[in-house]
């Protein structure tokens, strides 16, 4: 998982519309992050928020559920496409 935190031009939402643009429950979403499936920004009063990066990150997370993936299987899934991402970005930036 990504620890970058959004941009200033992304989107940023509240759990519950970041539920509702993912198509999952409230509880999911803190499922997901206790699992560390996600890492959402937070306020400094604590407040979750959510990317436009995280929203696409749920949506995978549901497209792999609803095709019988567990949350572990997830896990290392988005690990490896995120180590993925990292060696493309670091293989583009030495050419």
């Amino acid at each position: 998982m990504t620890d970058a935190r959004p941009r200033p031009d992304q989107g940023l939402y509240t759990i519950s519309v970041a539920a509702g643009l993912a198509g999952v429950s409230v509880q999911s979403l803190r499922l997901y992050e206790q699992r560390g499936l996600l890492s959402p920004a937070r306020t400094k009063g604590g407040t979750r928020l959510y990317s436009d990066n995280d929203i696409a990150r749920l949506r995978r997370i549901s497209e792999l559920l609803g095709q019988g993936v567990n949350l572990t299987g997830i896990e290392q899934i988005l690990d490896l496409q995120d180590e993925n991402n990292r060696l493309r970005r670091t293989d583009a930036a030495g050419d």
